[in-house]
């Protein structure tokens, strides 16, 4: 019987806000919009580079309608963020406190470790090797990898399907409620992880756990996985 952890990437394993927040405001000074603070990734990150662009440049509701973004000018926008952040996608960005000691761990007990990210597959990857974490994990997923991404249910259970595991032997780990619904809807074990990248109450958010060291995943894991020690 086969056992598997699932991770979101952005937030959950590493702290990208760093380099995310470097592309954007890149971007948005190259084109002439506002420029964000660190912590505006709260409510821009989640959904891709596309989407992060428009909600950011949306800000206040209203902007688009006053200031029209074209169809070719965010395509334009969402390329140039891609290839800035190709290039600088790994320089401030920390992997968080204790996720080598559960990958470790996961090795040990044979645990099968697979990435669910709204990043791009390629962009994913290539962060995954510069911080040395690639060699943890037997599947990743991008936004591109299928034709639907998080919160679609099918991103994550697509993953399950290829690596022939049961997802009542799984536990997707998530910062953001679409971590959480795709969990949900798919009906997966779900533990979310504090200090991620939403703006929500954590409280109003789907979880069956709530941590903020990674340490804590393999009690969590062993019980509900019947890890063997």
């Amino acid at each position: 019987m086969k056992n598997s952890l699932v991770f979101d990437l952005d937030g959950t394993l590493v702290d990208t806000a760093p380099d995310l927040m470097s592309a954007h405001n890149h971007v948005m000074k190259k084109y002439g919009y506002e420029e964000k603070p660190l912590e505006s990734i709260r409510h821009l990150a989640g959904r891709g580079a596309a989407a992060m662009l428009i909600k950011s440049i949306d800000a206040q509701g209203n902007l688009v309608k006053n200031n029209p973004i074209d169809q070719d000018t965010h395509k334009q926008m969402t390329n140039d963020f891609i290839t800035y952040y190709r290039k600088n996608i790994s320089g401030h960005s920390t992997i968080r406190k204790n996720v080598i000691s559960l990958l470790d761990w996961c090795k040990e007990k044979s645990i099968i470790c697979a990435v669910c990210t709204n990043k791009r597959e390629d962009l994913a990857i290539k962060l995954l090797k510069d911080i040395k974490l690639y060699k943890y994990f037997d599947f990743i997923a991008g936004a591109d990898t299928f034709e639907y991404r998080k919160p679609d249910p099918r991103h994550l259970t697509n993953i399950l399907d290829i690596l022939e595991i049961n997802k009542k032997n799984t536990i997707m780990l998530g910062d953001s409620e679409t971590d959480a619904n795709t969990a949900k809807a798919a009906n997966i074990h779900f533990v979310l992880i504090k200090d991620g990248y939403t703006e929500k109450n954590l409280a109003d958010i789907h979880h069956d756990h709530l941590i903020e060291d990674f340490e804590v995943v393999k009690d969590i894991a062993s019980n509900y996985l019947k890890i063997k020690e």
